[in-house]
């Protein structure tokens, strides 16, 4: 049975998704069980240079001691963390970049590649979503 990203019986352990030869890699789903959300940060990355755009780094930098990693994308951020998100936002920017914020219903690819030094902690990000979505 396909994995659904809103039926939990479909889920694995970590210990069993690494293990698999399903799919293309690991990702977490966000659930109403708990709290954890993402921030999705589109075209935000250099690749190259690994620079980021002015206002992805004013996110990081309001996101504080939290877990970052670059998405699979290559040119984007995946911000993790904790607050209360019900309801997944998507919100475009006038030069094209986006930044997408989900807390439940949501399977989000991870790719491990920890954006500088960033902790293996969830910080809360209540605020950092509330001035995001304002």
């Amino acid at each position: 049975m396909a994995a659904s990203s809103t039926r939990p019986r479909t889920w694995s352990t970590h210990a069993e998704a690494v293990s698999s030869t399903a799919g293309v890699g690991l990702g977490f789903v966000l659930s109403e069980d708990d709290d954890i959300v993402c921030l999705d940060l589109d075209h935000c990355l250099n690749p190259l240079t690994g620079q980021l755009a002015p206002w992805a780094a004013a996110i990081v930098r309001d996101a504080g001691t939290t877990y970052v990693e670059v998405s699979p994308s290559g040119d984007g951020l995946h911000i993790w963390g904790r607050a209360d998100v019900r309801h997944g936002r998507k919100l475009r920017r006038p030069d094209g970049t986006a930044v997408e914020i989900y807390g439940t219903g949501r399977y989000i690819a991870m790719t491990g590649r920890r954006h500088g030094s960033s902790p293996s902690i969830l910080a809360d990000l209540s605020a950092v979503v509330a001035r995001v979505t304002a």
